[in-house]
């Protein structure tokens, strides 16, 4: 498969990118400008909003607000006011770190991870904010914290440089998490592993950063199930959408590229959207 630009954003690093099937809209990030979008496939209209400096990730909130990842700290954006209120900071202690990629699992739980932006190795880690803005340290000696999904009683998640997803017992009640196995070795011809989403029948879609593609595969053999090639290098997260949830969205990224590679790949950055024949599941939203 081969999945079509739908919007030319040329974004510096797009990222984060997931369905409100409430508002029927793809809202993602592009993180070294600080924007958050919202991508309206009906209409083709993208509209950014600025938040005044690097954001990793982006949640929609029960209240039609935003939760982000940072470069300081996990905050709320109001889209009508433009008002960003800082409601957590747990590396304040650190200012070489931001936030990176996160996601809420199906309880709400905001679950957000950093990176160093030296690129020190093993120098962020992953959190859990409950609803009441408490953050819990869940895994530590993280390098690049990137995709993270749930099904049943399994996190799958992502640390890119180990090149792995890996696999977690997780109890939903509580939100612990223990490390079972590496389930998903990536070749070096996928790419890296970045963002990640899960669709209907459980298996994995990972955005292959240099690889060109996002990859299917199935957690519980390890195997690859197919490709989605994408006319960019560096390929950062995939999200299902639209009416029937089956159409995946995939931002990528301009960033790292040189002038010989953008100009084989003029639509580095773009929107990227395909129908692989399956469907995804419902984003959880933070409550508030």
């Amino acid at each position: 498969m081969t999945a079509e630009c739908v919007l030319d954003a040329r974004a510096t690093l797009g990222e984060g990118s997931i369905w409100d099937y409430r508002r029927a809209i793809l809202v993602w990030v592009d993180i070294e400008n600080g924007i958050v979008n919202e991508y309206d496939p009906a209409s083709g209209v993208n509209t950014p909003y600025s938040v005044g400096q690097r954001v990793g990730t982006v949640v929609p909130t029960t209240a039609n607000r935003y939760i982000l990842g940072l470069e300081r700290g996990i905050g709320i954006f109001d889209p009508v006011s433009g008002a960003v209120e800082i409601v957590a900071d747990p590396e304040s202690d650190n200012r070489d770190n931001r936030m990176n990629d996160g996601k809420c699992d199906p309880r709400g739980r905001f679950w957000v991870g950093s990176m160093s932006l030296s690129r020190v190795r093993e120098a962020g880690a992953l959190y859990r904010m409950e609803g009441d803005f408490t953050v819990t340290r869940v895994i530590e000696r993280v390098t690049t914290s990137n995709g993270i999904v749930w099904t049943g009683d399994r996190m799958y998640y992502i640390d890119t440089p180990t090149g792995v997803v890996r696999e977690y017992t997780y109890d939903e009640e509580s939100g612990d998490v223990a490390y079972v196995r590496d389930a998903v070795t990536m070749p070096d011809e996928a790419g890296r592993p970045d963002g990640m989403t899960i669709d209907a029948d459980g298996k994995l879609w990972v955005a292959g950063w240099g690889g060109a593609c996002v990859t299917r595969w199935d957690p519980a053999t390890g195997k690859l199930l197919d490709r989605v090639d994408v006319a960019s290098s560096n390929v950062t997260s995939c999200a299902f959408g639209g009416a029937d949830l089956g159409t995946l969205f995939i931002t990528t990224a301009r960033i790292g590229v040189d002038e010989d590679g953008l100009a084989r790949r003029p639509q580095s950055g773009g929107l990227f959207a395909v129908r692989p024949g399956v469907v995804g599941r419902h984003a959880a939203f933070f409550p508030e």
